[in-house]
Parts: C-alpha cells; sequence; structure tokens
C-alpha cells in the first residue's frame, strides 16, 4: 500500500493492517521528513491516546494529518508502532 499527498510518497508497505477503515503503515514505513510533529490529541475508548502529526510537502501543511497510538490498549496491540492517514491523503495499491 501506499499514502500519497501533495504529490509525494508519504508512505510506502506491503504490511499495513487495516482498523475501522484506516491503513495503519509500520513507522519505519514512513518518510520522517514530511512529519512535524503536533500538540492535538484523541482518546478512543478502545484505543486509547492517538498523537497526531502534521504533513509538510512542497512548502504546503496538511494538520493533523496523521496519528499514531503511542501506547495502544490491549484490543488495539496490532496498531503500536504503526502510523495512519487521513484529510486528503490518497491510501492505494503500489
Amino acid at each position: 500500500m501506499k499514502a500519497t499527498w501533495n504529490g509525494e510518497v508519504i508512505a510506502q508497505s506491503a504490511d499495513t493492517v487495516v482498523v475501522e477503515g484506516n491503513h495503519y503503515f509500520p513507522a519505519d514505513s514512513v518518510n520522517p521528513a514530511y512529519l512535524i510533529p503536533s500538540d492535538t490529541h484523541t482518546t478512543c475508548p478502545w484505543k486509547g491516546e492517538a498523537s497526531y502529526h502534521t504533513l509538510r510537502v512542497g512548502g504546503q501543511d496538511n494538520r493533523d494529518a496523521a496519528w499514531h497510538y503511542p501506547a495502544p490498549k490491549d484490543a488495539a496491540r496490532q496498531i503500536a508502532g504503526r502510523i495512519a492517514f487521513w484529510k486528503g491523503v490518497t491510501i492505494s495499491q503500489d
């Protein structure tokens, strides 16, 4: 699978985990040059607390377009160490 935004590949991996329709990519398959840590956090009752990143590509920002669960609850342990995307990021087969 491949995650693209603003004409650039943000992440690419054959090993994604799909939860609630979102592909979670292994953290090492995501290009860290495009990620800027955000202060945004949300809480999911069964996954835990999510932390967000803004994507910066070609001088444009996509605020909080990537998220991960630094310490997911046991029910979501399969997404530990993985990052997912939304807000216009295209997920496609590579």
